[in-house]
């Protein structure tokens, strides 16, 4: 740390917290936030979310014993104050650097962290196979799970919480309300009556008032349940988690420690077979006026300056791709009137607020719903209208079975925009886009294209918007482009058709997507070498553009596809292809550069692709290893 601090100096494991007083919890608290806003100012990343449960996290590791006791927080946003209380302060500032802590949970990475997230509304289910898996071995541990008003709302979460109330198991979900008004704002009343409502009293009166009715007639018995949830649901708010069959608790003040404390070792020590509910409400950005005045309250941020809240952000004279994809769809939609825009959740990372601004009717935000976004996409696409779902590569993951089902079967128009292609740096492989390309292109009745720079993207959205009879998908990674002249719209490519971009000898490279420079230095440095390769740019990997590459396995000698995703993809059809025509019977050397099957920890995205070997020193060593060339290239550190 570069402060010094009265407590937080002294606490390296929450063991440490314990030795502390209410009151001196409340100044570590403060001097946790601190530390935080310090921190990610150098760092960046996450800061609004972790700002907001500060409280939250020094009464949970006060309250229970982690990590004996499991602590489980949905996404990962939120846990740098945890990771800070948990072993990890002396690294806090490796956050999101390569080797240094992941940005999220991660088993790995710490006892602390029991289950690993960096996808929304998991927290629930997998805590409750962890309180399962407890009762099942016999063991009294508790089992806490963190999740967000967002996160709740995703169709998962819903899921787990039917599932956790019909088990008869005990866990704590703690709902972290920091925007969405689930109840009438918290009061003095609230916090008075949860704290009544999570003891030892109210429990056993509960109990016993049901043994006393259980001994008259069931229509009573009936009458007196509902009389009781009728009650309980009028102060509490709780209606709909009383449902699920989850014992609701609040709202109450997150902030509020004398509040938190006791309503948590309530909970702690009631021994129930159901889930218990507690709600709190929380200010994300707490603590750090910029962050609480700024329309994302800091979500994820650059590096910063503390005093003026202004971020560091790097300077580019070329366009972000995100920003080529909304600005043309935007020129699309002001000239086609069934353009629609869907996001799930993400519209800023997409570039859907922009579309948004200019037809906020026809721009639709599902929430943390990819599922659901894509079926409905697919619902519009019926009726004549011509979707576009942005989606980042990673969370289109968790739609495959709406892609497949109710858009590739039924050969509807849905156009997918997949951002977030490729390796992604400091989110690490948990925000990686590595398997759109498998996925995709397997399926039959879709076009699947990724382009070499931001003129080739404006060429397939302008492609896509006449695409009406199947869908289509264009995969782009984040950042910038690499600064050429965007076409008009009317620019379009033939479908299924590459390009030829150098004319060599004896070996070509094919290159799917965003890899194209580097393609380009490997081709200029070998040709410093004697040797003269061809370049292709594949534009599609479905349909393949079998006439193209025919005629390029007949002229050379060695062919070698080059793609950011995983086995599968784009060279596995290149290679299925050759394989089926007999081009690979007449002494044609066939080799396929993909991301290698691993995951990649996060990093600088350009050393995470030295190391994934998709860099134009690697295209260098595997065609001259190919080859058989002796020719020597040192390695540099």
């Amino acid at each position: 740390m570069t402060k010094s601090y009265k407590y937080l100096d002294k606490i390296n494991f929450p063991s440490d917290i314990k030795k502390l007083s209410r009151a001196d919890l409340k100044i570590l608290s403060e001097e946790l936030r601190q530390e935080i806003i310090d921190v990610v100012s150098e760092t960046g990343g996450h800061l609004g979310a972790g700002l907001g449960v500060v409280e939250l996290t020094v009464a949970l590791h006060y309250t229970f014993d982690t990590p004996n006791d499991k602590l489980i927080w949905d996404v990962g946003h939120q846990t740098y104050p945890h990771k800070i209380l948990t072993g990890r302060k002396d690294r806090i500032r490796t956050l999101r650097k390569g080797n240094g802590l992941s940005g999220f949970t991660k088993r790995s990475e710490s006892e602390y962290d029991p289950f690993g997230a960096a996808h929304s509304s998991t927290s629930i289910s997998s805590a409750l196979g962890i309180a399962v898996a407890n009762k099942l071995s016999n063991k009294s541990n508790n089992v806490i799970a963190v999740i967000g008003d967002g996160a709740i709302s995703a169709g998962m979460a819903y899921e787990a919480m039917n599932n956790a109330g019909t088990s008869k198991t005990k866990m704590i979900v703690i709902l972290n309300d920091n925007d969405m008004s689930i109840a009438k704002p918290v009061g003095a009343m609230r916090s008075y009556l949860a704290k009544i409502l999570s003891g030892k009293i109210y429990f056993s009166l509960r109990e016993t008032v049901k043994l006393i009715i259980s001994a008259f007639s069931k229509r009573f018995s009936k009458k007196a349940g509902k009389a009781e949830d009728f009650i309980r649901s009028a102060f509490t708010g709780g209606t709909l988690f009383s449902s699920l069959g989850f014992y609701y608790v609040g709202p109450i003040d997150g902030h509020d420690l004398d509040v938190l404390l006791p309503v948590l070792n309530n909970a702690k020590e009631i021994s129930v077979d159901m889930p218990i509910m507690i709600h709190l409400k929380t200010k994300k950005g707490k603590g750090y006026k910029f962050a609480e005045i700024s329309s994302d309250k800091f979500h994820g941020v650059s590096k910063f300056n503390v005093k003026t809240g202004i971020q560091e952000k790097s300077k580019s004279n070329t366009p972000a791709y995100t920003k080529v994809f909304a600005n043309t769809l935007i020129k699309h939609a002001e000239k086609d009137s069934k353009i629609v825009g869907i996001t799930a959740a993400m519209p800023s990372g997409t570039g859907m607020d922009n579309f948004g601004d200019k037809f906020p009717n026809r721009m639709f935000d599902v929430g943390i719903a990819e599922q659901h976004a894509v079926t409905f996409a697919a619902g519009l696409a019926t009726e004549g209208y011509k979707p576009y779902a942005a989606i980042y590569s990673t969370f289109l993951q968790r739609a495959y079975d709406q892609i497949v089902h109710d858009v590739a079967i039924q050969s509807l128009p849905v156009r997918f925009a997949i951002d977030r292609a490729g390796l992604v740096g400091a989110d690490g492989p948990t925000h990686a886009g590595s398997f759109d390309i498998t996925y995709l292109a397997t399926l039959p009745n879709f076009i699947v294209m990724a382009p070499s720079d931001e003129a080739e993207l404006v060429k397939m959205i302008n492609t896509s918007v006449d695409i009406n009879d199947k869908p289509s998908a264009f995969r782009y990674p984040r950042g910038n482009g690499i600064g050429v002249e965007l076409p008009s719209l009317d620019e379009k490519l033939k479908i299924g058709k590459g390009r030829i971009i150098k004319e060599g000898k004896n070996v070509v490279l094919i290159n799917f997507g965003a890899r194209l420079r580097e393609c380009l230095v490997a081709q200029e440095n070998l040709k410093k070498k004697g040797i003269n390769i061809s370049l292709a740019d594949a534009r599609f990997a479905k349909p393949l553009d079998e006439n193209l590459i025919w005629q390029l396995a007949a002229d050379h000698n060695l062919l070698i596809t080059i793609e950011e995703g995983s086995v599968g993809g784009f060279g596995s059809h290149v290679s299925q292809l050759l394989s089926e025509k007999n081009l690979l019977d007449n002494n044609l050397k066939f080799r396929s550069m993909i991301l290698p099957d691993r995951f990649i920890d996060h990093d600088k995205p350009d050393l995470m692709y030295k190391y994934a070997g998709l860099d134009s020193q690697a295209i260098e060593t595997k065609i001259l290893d190919a080859l058989n060339a002796k020719i020597i290239i040192k390695k540099t550190n």
